[in-house]
């Protein structure tokens, strides 16, 4: 499996596919994490797009295969994460015994014609047969054999193997058939962000916001809201009038504190002008900038470089943003 065209091909499809592209697309990559023994990066992107979306999570699990494989996972596990519920319970020894006789099944060369309707299910059976390399790997319990075929494949069958109920422990104890590593980890992230994008939240109001991110923080105050006389005294005191969106914010709470990748926002009485530009941070790494009458607000980090937003609730948003993918 090339993991750069996956990759690319699955952020396309989040950001621009129509609803059944991309619930197909999240479906087969939340399988392929699970299979790589990445079951908590699988939970993390299914958890998200079902917020993000609010369809129903049966959209992820398109077919009798598919929903098998993630019984025998959950089974190989002994838990069922929380997105789970909504799946319907299995009879694991019933789906074993379809599973045997799905791998078993040869392949025809007219499979597929009539886009899999009952009438070109019985047509297939016309045409001539062979067998599967695929099914058959898995059918003699060959992981490596089927790592083989499927590396070779742009998008590889995982469900056929997940759906094996004596191959599904070797999977949740890390097997990892593919070899994908750490991979998981940033195609993960890159499709959360991908999400995200298609689908901005409503960060509400400025005291929404901020409660937002300090729940998703872990918790944790803000403190109180600045009064309008402390606010025009720190205007009086650096001699600028402060931008109508950063004020806004300072009515609803006079600073916020550090997070582990967040500095601690100011409050009005720390705030401090050097050249014209506005220190709202500490360490000084978020500042306030003019350029004519319209105000910037630069955040500077000394792996990530400087980034310009165009408003200060534009960093906010950004921040939370962040929080909501790391969960």
């Amino acid at each position: 499996m090339d993991r750069d065209a996956y990759l690319e091909g699955a952020i396309r499809d989040v950001l621009s596919g129509d609803d059944a592209t991309l619930d197909d697309r999240i479906g087969h990559a939340a399988l392929l994490f699970a299979v790589s023994g990445a079951r908590a990066e699988a939970d993390r992107l299914i958890t998200h797009w079902h917020a993000l979306t609010e369809r129903p999570v049966t959209a992820l699990v398109p077919g009798a295969v598919q929903a098998r494989a993630w019984a025998m996972l959950f089974e190989a596990q002994g838990t069922r994460p929380d997105w789970a519920a909504a799946l319907t319970p299995l009879d694991l020894d019933a789906e074993e015994r379809a599973h045997d006789t799905y791998l078993a099944r040869r392949v025809s060369d007219l499979d597929g014609l009539l886009g899999g309707s009952p009438l070109g299910e019985a047509v297939s059976h016309l045409g001539p047969s062979r067998p599967d390399r695929l099914r058959e790997a898995v059918t003699q319990g060959d992981v490596e054999a089927w790592a083989e075929i499927a590396s070779r494949q742009g998008r590889p069958d995982v469900a056929v193997l997940a759906a094996s109920r004596r191959l599904a422990p070797r999977l949740v104890a890390g097997a990892d058939p593919l070899g994908l590593g750490d991979w998981p980890g940033l195609c993960a992230g890159s499709l959360v962000a991908a999400l995200y994008e298609r689908y901005p939240p409503d960060t509400g109001s400025w005291r929404e916001m901020v409660a937002g991110i300090l729940r998703l923080r872990g918790g944790g105050t803000a403190p109180p809201a600045a009064s309008a006389r402390n606010i025009d005294a720190a205007e009086a005191r650096l001699g600028l009038r402060l931008p109508a969106d950063y004020r806004e914010f300072l009515r609803t709470c006079d600073g916020l504190p550090a997070d582990v990748v967040f500095p601690r926002l100011l409050g009005t009485a720390e705030l401090r002008a050097e050249g014209g530009v506005v220190v709202i941070a500490d360490p000084a790494s978020v500042l306030l900038t003019a350029a004519g009458d319209r105000w910037r607000t630069v955040e500077i980090d000394p792996a990530l470089g400087t980034t310009v937003h165009p408003t200060f609730r534009a960093l906010l948003e950004r921040h939370l943003l962040l929080l909501a993918q790391s969960v």
